[in-house]
């Protein structure tokens, strides 16, 4: 009988530890050090992904398309199949002028794009000091953009909307 317990506990460990691989496995750490999400999130300020497919209002951690290794924070504002357009400053979606909690500032310079099937936009929260997002470099796969953060862990340990 007790090699049965022993089969068991041997068994229960094993599967625990494929199950705790698997939830882990698609979460990543990150360091912001540039400005463009100010205030949502500051430089020095550290943060977990998790890999999924994101949703309008994520903000996402992605590869700079043009300079390997070098990692860019933006937010979601434009999903596969839309057209999106900035216009006297302002940010539409299919003609509808998108409501935008985590920004004050103004968006331009005025563009207009009509994403493909597998295409995002993506902007910084402060217009004014993001530097590399769909303004310069255009739309981006979505297959780039699958670390959404999901939580601050540094300094300030706070969910990140």
């Amino acid at each position: 009988m007790r090699w049965l317990r022993t089969l068991v506990a041997l068994v229960a460990a094993v599967l625990g530890g494929i199950a705790a691989q698997r939830a882990y496995r698609g979460l990543a750490r990150f360091e912001i050090s540039e400005a463009s999400m100010v205030p949502t999130l500051r430089p020095g300020d550290r943060v977990l992904t998790w890999e999924r497919r994101p949703v309008r209002g994520d903000i996402v951690v992605f590869e700079h398309p043009n300079r390997p290794d070098f990692w860019m924070v933006k937010r979601v504002v434009g999903l596969p199949g839309e057209h999106v357009q900035i216009a006297d400053g302002r940010v539409s979606v299919d003609g509808s002028r998108l409501d935008e909690p985590w920004t004050t500032d103004s968006t331009g310079p005025d563009a207009s794009w009509h994403l493909g099937p597998d295409e995002a936009i993506v902007l910084g929260d402060a217009r004014a000091l993001s530097a590399g997002d769909s303004r310069q470099i255009g739309p981006l796969h979505m297959a780039r953009l699958e670390h959404v953060v999901v939580a601050r862990y540094w300094p300030d340990p706070t969910p990140v909307a």
